[in-house]
């Protein structure tokens, strides 16, 4: 018996009922995808929308907006916040499926390893010696930065002998993210009122400043990081039997979680640094998905990169429409609903069967 029949992908109906998921959720994403660009100040109708892009793309089909500003607020201000949600729910959602399936840890999330709180510790630190008029590139830079070189520090003091244990990693990413609140704590204290108010804010996280230079830089890690993903899809699944078990199968256990980090890393580092600290969508997603498709990995994957895009897009159409000429929090609303949501899943998978899967 093989991997493929514990997890079972390869019958039809299994094939059926994932194609279905992912057919459903593409239609979904896109949908939401057109609402959302419709929603603003400047009035937008999705036959607008879909003109605008079709004359774009040099097919004369559609009505064009019929505001002045419509065109250009379509193109400077709309699309490069959906395309920038839609990598980054992306990014968020494959990072927590790759975590859980690497740490076989239901509790597993982007945060757990570092990379959330150093991207807050080094934007905190930017923003504290820029100044409230700190550039957003040079706030994005020093998140990534430190995103990163968090992530490596976490991993090296959890070895131990040559090995990484999982509960070690977890514990020293639990010290490490204590450590970065401290220091996120004195830079806020330090900072002045304005740059403090900054520093607030982006740790709540926000798409308002999405711009098409940061779906350039965010695009090609997230592609990047969904195929490296995808390509180690097979061992993820060697490992849900075990490590023991994916060991004796010739699994270099060691070098898989090596590999994991290094692309949670860099997936959750590009991400936040544009779009500050976003909770609970690495966490809840997987665990939907688990759900939808079961837990093989190679399904797995991109459900939950799609489904993370579709909850990121819907988040942050309500922190645009909730409250009228305001733009909400997006890492508030993510926690306000997947907390509770999150809560649901664990009853009704302990109920269902009896404990992780």
């Amino acid at each position: 018996m093989t991997v493929e029949d514990l997890h079972a992908p390869g019958k039809p109906s299994s094939r059926t009922r994932t194609g279905a998921v992912l057919g459903g959720l593409l239609i979904a994403l896109a949908v939401a995808a057109v609402f959302s660009a419709c929603i603003g100040q400047v009035p937008t109708g999705p036959g607008e929308v879909l003109g605008s892009i079709l004359h774009r793309i040099g097919l004369d089909l559609g009505p064009m907006p019929a505001h002045p500003s419509g065109e250009v607020t379509l193109w400077e201000v709309r699309f490069p916040r959906v395309v920038l949600a839609i990598l980054v729910g992306a990014a968020l959602g494959c990072a927590g499926a790759l975590l859980q399936g690497v740490f076989a840890n239901p509790l597993a999330e982007p945060g757990v390893i570092g990379v959330s709180a150093g991207a807050a510790v080094g934007a905190s630190a930017a923003i504290v010696v820029g100044g409230a008029f700190a550039a957003g590139w040079t706030v994005a830079a020093a998140a990534f930065v430190a995103g990163l070189i968090t992530t490596v520090a976490v991993y090296v003091l959890a070895r131990h002998e040559g090995r990484t244990e999982v509960v070690t990693l977890v514990l020293t990413g639990v010290a490490v993210n204590a450590f970065a609140g401290g220091l996120i704590a004195f830079f806020t204290f330090v900072a002045s009122p304005a740059a403090r108010d900054q520093i607030v804010f982006w740790q709540l996280g926000s798409l308002n400043g999405a711009t098409w230079n940061a779906v350039a830089v965010v695009a090609p890690m997230t592609v990047a990081g969904i195929a490296a993903t995808m390509m180690i899809a097979g061992k993820l699944d060697l490992l849900s039997l075990g490590e023991s078990a994916a060991r004796h199968l010739g699994l270099d256990v060691e070098r898989l979680r090596q590999i994991a980090v290094l692309i949670v890393a860099l997936l959750v580092s590009s991400s936040v640094a544009f779009t500050g600290i976003i909770l609970f969508v690495g966490l809840v997603v997987p665990h939907l998905m688990r759900i939808a498709v079961g837990p093989g990995h190679r399904a797995l994957i991109p459900a939950s990169a799609l489904c993370g895009s579709l909850v990121l897009l819907l988040a942050d159409l309500g922190a645009r429409s909730l409250v009228a000429n305001a733009d909400l929090p997006l890492g508030m609303l993510t926690a306000l609903v997947g907390g509770p949501f999150f809560f649901w899943l664990l009853r009704r998978t302990r109920a269902s069967q009896g404990g992780w899967a």
